[in-house]
């Protein structure tokens, strides 16, 4: 599943060129287009347009981080929460055996995962039984019985029984005998749209007979729009515990996977992204969420985030202060902590500078107003920007000054403020005494 218009959007959202609110705005509107032009359910992409609206647009990032890397990790969190959030799935039994039951519509790659799954715990080293409750679909029998020797599984199948429900008790049964760690059992898939309720209700039965301890939803990732009620109905009949999504190697949207992640309140466990036995994959939300964002270094950010949620480190921000490392980050650092800091001339008291030149006040002393004014236009820069503020010339003034709300002046003012600021730093880092009290030695230029 690849979105490419999340990415253009992200990438457009970046990139500024209007104030915040519209970006977020804009960003929401190419969301909304890009998920339902994926087959996304329109409930379901309403409700995420309304919490990142409302968490974009009414919470304050941390101190340090600036409101652009504050919406991508809210983007992030949302659309991580879909797929289960952050935590790892579960693949380990909680117990022997394991009875897991495959189900999903005809056509969905039902027993090819069935194969791939058995593949997968066998190389973990757990003993495990396939049976084959398939007697609707030609071949099915054959298909499992093949993936079974493939993959080093154990095999069960009756193939001149057509009660699924028969075999699938009998497989159990016959499995514990043979001490099989996991039993998966792969059963018909369900033809059509919306006229198949014999099917359902053999699983329901089939259900009913083994007491599975996990039922898995196998998804074609191109299913499309009717996945949410499909979804539904399936876990309706036989509640999902997990989804495998198949076929993601192709070019197929997607969308509606998230849909039936809605319906049925499951994760995806695992996805398939190739025809062969092993092409079989944990899912992980967060990388797959990075992938759609097109964010590569999403992990350092959703780091940077957790770390200045966690604590704002002022001795070690002093630290810096005085070894040089002054940017723009490291100004909106100070900018939003002000109202626990003070201004910057109590951070400057802060420090043994007693043999440092005189400051006048005014070089140093701001206003609420003026803060609030110079965070928004360091938010409505780039990250070249933001680590080297020396390349911000008239043109990237003027496009600051719109992105922020602000006049051309402003950013000239933070400018120059950053300019003394850095400055001031270099005088103090110039002055050994100073710096050996502060128990800062042997800096590198």
């Amino acid at each position: 599943m690849v979105l490419d218009g999340l990415r253009n959007a992200m990438s457009k959202f970046l990139k500024g060129g209007s104030t915040y609110k519209d970006s977020v705005e804009e960003f929401i509107r190419d969301l909304q287009r890009e998920l339902i032009r994926s087959d996304v359910n329109i409930k379901l992409v309403k409700e995420l347009s309304e919490n990142i609206r409302k968490k974009a647009l009414e919470e304050e990032p941390p101190s340090g981080i600036t409101r652009k890397e504050w919406f991508i990790k809210i983007v992030y969190d949302e659309l991580s929460n879909l797929f289960g959030g952050d935590t790892n799935p579960e693949i380990e039994p909680k117990k022997t055996p394991w009875i897991i039951l495959l189900v999903g519509v005809q056509g969905s790659g039902k027993t090819t995962t069935a194969g791939k799954l058995a593949n997968f715990y066998v190389k973990k080293g757990y003993k495990v039984g396939l049976v084959a409750a398939d007697t609707y679909r030609p071949g099915a029998y054959e298909q499992l019985k093949t993936l079974s020797n493939l993959s080093g599984a154990m095999f069960y199948g009756e193939q001149n029984n057509n009660k699924a429900e028969e075999i699938s008790k009998n497989g159990v049964e016959y499995f514990k005998n043979k001490n099989a760690d996991i039993i998966i059992i792969d059963t018909a898939g369900r033809h059509g749209y919306g006229n198949e309720k014999s099917l359902l209700d053999e699983m329901k039965n089939i259900s009913n007979k083994i007491k599975p301890d996990e039922v898995i939803l196998v998804l074609d990732s191109s299913i499309g729009q009717k996945a949410f009620d499909l979804a539904k109905q399936f876990h309706e009949t036989t509640p999902i515990g997990s989804i495998i999504v198949t076929k993601l190697d192709g070019t197929a949207k997607g969308g509606g996977v998230l849909s039936a992640i809605a319906a049925t309140g499951a994760r995806v466990k695992f996805i398939g992204t190739g025809e062969k036995i092993d092409e079989l994959e944990l899912f992980n939300p967060s990388k797959f969420v990075s992938r759609l964002l097109g964010l590569g270094d999403l992990d350092a950010l959703l780091e940077k985030v957790k770390s200045v949620q966690d604590n704002i480190n002022i001795e070690k921000l002093q630290e810096d202060l005085a070894k040089g490392k002054i940017n723009m980050r490291t100004l909106y650092a100070q900018l939003k902590s002000l109202r626990k800091m003070g201004p910057f001339s109590k951070i400057l008291q802060m420090l043994p500078t007693s043999s440092l030149p005189q400051i006048k006040n005014e070089q140093l002393k701001i206003g609420e107003e003026k803060v609030d004014k110079w965070i928004h236009i360091i938010e409505s820069m780039t990250y070249e920007e933001l680590n080297n503020p020396d390349i911000i010339d008239r043109k990237r003034m003027r496009r600051i000054a719109i992105g922020s709300g602000a006049s051309i002046e402003d950013v000239k003012d933070l400018l120059v403020y950053y300019k003394n600021l850095k400055t001031i730093m270099k005088r103090i880092r110039r002055d050994k005494s100073i710096l050996k009290k502060l128990g800062i030695q042997n800096l590198e230029d």
